[in-house]
């Protein structure tokens, strides 16, 4: 690849939703817009989060020039604690409520002293050759932003997460003059968000569902608890609009929510009176049916403040004449959370309203038409979806065809993939080291597909470990073995079929002492494999095989017999 060509290399969240990355490359200096997680599926045993593999960043890290963030949810900063302890010194640049967030999360793993900078809507700056500009856009979160980025060989539109909302909550709407203006100066390259492309027409104003929550509101018999994201300020506040206007105090449940308002409501991004707000300690003086509650939970996360008020783990626990809304729709693979906490919900008395039973929720993402007057306006020569699972890659690349787009100059890229812009044109040129990273508390990494699949056989049919004393020089059975069984079957009901795995294993470590020390790794495999076959026949189960031997000096043998 030659060095003056432009790249743009996505590290994260193409063929997926989350983990958003994408990497800017030209010349001797290189931009990163997002720095995202995602939350592992049900297949990631015990992990607790994924980041992009940033190895090819840490590759060329003197090239790096600073990361640009498009606003504060966790799948674009989550993974920023990660990117600050590699890249210290390299400047982030969000609106103020992203920098927020993001401090927050350096300070949560004290990580000091990182170069954090504020920018506001059509801010310009300057990174090594790339002249950047911000542009505002409606999402579901404060302070959402589009970039724009000035390369050498042309203009690159990333348009973040957005979609159209002309009555946003904060009075600013997306700023279409600006992708217009830069549509008619000649746009090299759109990367648009494709999360809602399945879904025809216009996504709703988050100012329509107002109107749901006064009518709940106004039923409601006793106290009002509302469950959404932590983030959604937007949301947040009409909540508390509503119930300020029916004379109800706020109380504010579960860390995330607690610490985010707090940061809003300094920063002025959340208008909500002091005095309307109550500590959980002070609830007890207020009539319920004055009691307005805003916790997390709207996905069903253990240890978060609506799952212990469902499951009776929380001071506020739910019962009879309390109305809950769920003010969210389930992230794909969180259904079964949810729907189970419903259930605990409706078991305890209260009513409880969610979005298959009304309107309590909008997305923050575009749906069809916006994104087809997002190619309008912009008029890019080439354009490459992002922020979709596959699916929805090639849908919105299929749109942006029926938009003019030549079908050579569409890109529907896989991560770590390198889009080359040449003088002859542009092309998909090769890969880089990507994939993601694991974490499992405080390792990074280190987690691969081997422990992944121990893990999933250990959740699947338990653990069956064998112990076998020998002799160090002999080799021969200085006990009888012993058999640990965890997750398989339950040692002392299941008599005889331990009874003859120890026979097999008794047999098989015989030929210890027939075999020099370097067949015992051998002799080890077989008493594994011969127990798996011995065990599946007997339960059609393959559990995990531990066999461990034991080394004991045979000096001790004759000293016990002395004794």
């Amino acid at each position: 690849m030659a060095n003056n060509d432009l790249k743009i290399i996505p590290l994260g969240g193409v063929g997926e939703i989350g983990k958003n990355m994408t990497v800017i490359e030209y010349g001797k200096d290189i931009i990163v817009i997002d720095c995202g997680l995602s939350f592992p599926d049900e297949e990631m045993l015990g992990i607790d989060l994924v980041i992009p593999d940033m190895a090819y960043l840490e590759k060329n890290r003197e090239k790096l020039r600073g990361f640009l963030i498009t606003h504060g949810h966790e799948d674009h900063i989550g993974a920023m604690p990660f990117a600050l302890k590699q890249f210290g010194d390299v400047p982030v640049f969000g609106t103020r409520l992203t920098i927020g967030l993001i401090k927050h999360k350096l300070d949560e793993n004290n990580i000091a002293n990182a170069n954090l900078n504020c920018i506001t809507a059509r801010d310009r700056i300057t990174l090594g050759c790339f002249d950047i500009e911000f542009i505002k856009v409606s999402h579901s979160i404060a302070g959402a932003m589009a970039i724009a980025v000035r390369t050498p060989v042309g203009t690159l539109i990333h348009t973040g997460d957005f979609k159209l909302d002309f009555t946003p909550i904060d009075g600013e709407p997306i700023d279409l003059e600006r992708f217009a203006w830069y549509g008619s100066q000649g746009v090299l390259a759109l990367m648009s968000d494709s999360t809602n492309i399945e879904r025809s027409g216009y996504t709703q104003s988050e100012k329509d569902i107002g109107h749901t929550f006064e009518h709940y509101f106004d039923c409601a018999p006793g106290r009002m608890i509302v469950a959404t994201f932590a983030s959604n300020i937007y949301r947040i506040q009409q909540i508390a609009d509503v119930a300020i206007q029916r004379d109800r105090v706020i109380c504010f449940q579960g860390r995330s929510m607690v610490t985010i308002a707090q940061m809003a409501r300094e920063m002025g991004y959340l208008n909500i009176p002091e005095e309307c707000i109550v500590d959980i300690n002070k609830l007890k003086n207020y009539p319920e049916n004055r009691i307005c509650v805003i916790t997390t939970g709207s996905q069903g996360e253990p240890m978060s403040g609506l799952f212990r008020m469902a499951n009776a783990s929380h001071r506020l626990n739910v019962g009879l004449g309390d109305t809950v809304i769920i003010s969210a729709s389930a992230i794909p693979g969180n259904e079964k959370g949810v729907a189970r906490m419903i259930n605990q919900l409706y078991q305890r008395g209260a009513k409880v309203v969610y979005d298959s039973l009304a309107d309590v929720h909008v997305s923050g993402h575009a749906r069809r038409e916006e994104l087809r007057l997002m190619l309008a306006l912009t008029k890019p020569e080439y354009f490459i979806p992002i922020h979709g699972e596959v699916r929805h890659l090639y849908q919105h690349a299929d749109l942006a065809c029926e938009m003019g787009v030549r079908p050579e100059n569409i890109f529907v890229s896989e991560i770590g993939c390198v889009i080359e812009f040449t003088p002859s044109g542009a092309r998909m040129n090769s890969s880089v080291p990507c994939g993601s990273l694991l974490i499992d508390g405080l390792g990074i990494g280190d987690i691969g597909n081997v422990v992944l699949k121990d893990r999933r056989l250990l959740s699947k049919d338990g653990l069956f470990t064998v112990i076998i004393a020998l002799g160090k020089t002999t080799g021969e059975l200085m006990a009888e073995p012993e058999i640990l069984s965890r997750g398989f079957v339950y040692v002392r009901g299941s008599e005889e079929l331990i009874s003859e795995a120890l026979m097999i294993v008794e047999s098989a470590a015989a030929r210890f002492a027939q075999s020099d020390r370097s067949e015992w790794a051998q002799i080890k495999n077989a008493i594994k494999n011969e127990l798996k076959d011995y065990l599946y026949m007997k339960t059609k189960r393959t559990p995990m095989i531990l066999p461990i031997i034991i080394e004991i000096d045979d000096k001790w043998r004759e000293q016990a017999h002395e004794k």
